[in-house]
């Protein structure tokens, strides 16, 4: 019996050798490390173009660097890997991915297209109004790298647009919390918010809102000087605009206009204005 036994589990464990070496010749599988650098790389690539996932083709790039490292093709896996990360919304490894090449090749043609996508993957989280600001001003920085960097790279002009549409993120952001206080009468809670905008963001689309909102106010703490100041800067440079009509109402309903008066910031970027200094 116990011979019996013994001859049924050898039978067992031949059956389980056969069936895996059957599965394992039927799929034609190699491994990786007996295909050349080039070769893994075009798997990568056909896996990122036709594949579903895009984490998919990370192993080829991956396995590239890993087999054949210091070669032109590793080279090229390390940018795809930054790549193929920020496609599939990996942000902060797509960001250890670019700083590793540029770490390691720092004069390569590929070089801007690194420092760009850095910058990229902090911009692509910047989508909503009430997100973390932290990221907003990460992102500026990134963009501002490029575009000082490497000026004339086919990047810069998108590093420039998409500048300018962080900047006035920080804008939207800072009018959503001096909308707040202005609803539930926190006038200088407000007015602190609008003067950032009027200041630090003149030139993003808030800015005729902001003055609009400072000439509200600014009337509410019975400071006509600043109010009319406001709605003058705002008809100065937005008459079409509006918020302009807005504010002319407004001061229209106390017996005042639009005009310069006081001494105080605002009469500053006034004169600045007229004087062709606006900033």
């Amino acid at each position: 019996m116990a011979g019996g036994r013994s001859g049924a589990g050898f039978l067992i464990a031949a059956l389980m050798v056969a069936s895996l070496a059957g599965c394992a010749g039927g799929t034609n599988e190699r491994a990786l490390d007996t295909y050349t650098a080039e070769e893994i790389y075009k798997k990568g690539e056909l896996e990122l173009e036709t594949g579903k996932k895009p984490k998919d083709a990370l192993i080829y790039f991956q396995e590239v660097e890993r087999l054949y490292p210091y070669t032109e093709y590793a080279k090229r896996a390390l940018i795809m890997q930054a790549f193929t990360h920020h496609k599939a919304k990996e942000y902060e490894e797509a960001r250890a991915a670019s700083q590793r090449f540029l770490d390691f090749y720092p004069g390569d043609e590929d070089a801007p297209y690194a420092l760009y996508l850095m910058a990229l993957s902090y911009y692509d989280q910047i989508d909503e109004v009430g997100r973390d600001q932290g990221l907003t001003f990460q992102a500026l920085q990134g963009m501002r790298d490029v575009i000082e960097t490497y000026p004339d790279s086919e990047y810069s002009r998108s590093a420039i647009l998409k500048f300018d549409l962080a900047f006035d993120q920080l804008a939207a952001k800072e009018m959503e919390i001096g909308r707040f206080y202005l609803k539930r009468r926190h006038y200088t809670a407000a007015i602190n918010r609008f003067r950032t905008v009027v200041q630090d963001f003149q030139t993003t689309s808030h800015t005729p809102e902001a003055l609009h909102r400072l000439t509200e106010a600014y009337l509410a703490l019975g400071l006509t000087d600043e109010a009319q100041t406001s709605a003058a800067i705002l008809g100065y440079n937005y008459r079409s605009s509006p918020f302009y009509d807005d504010s002319f109402r407004l001061l229209k309903g106390r017996g005042l206009s639009p005009e310069a008066k006081g001494e105080g910031w605002l009469n500053t970027i006034y004169s600045q204005m007229v004087k062709g200094e606006w900033l």
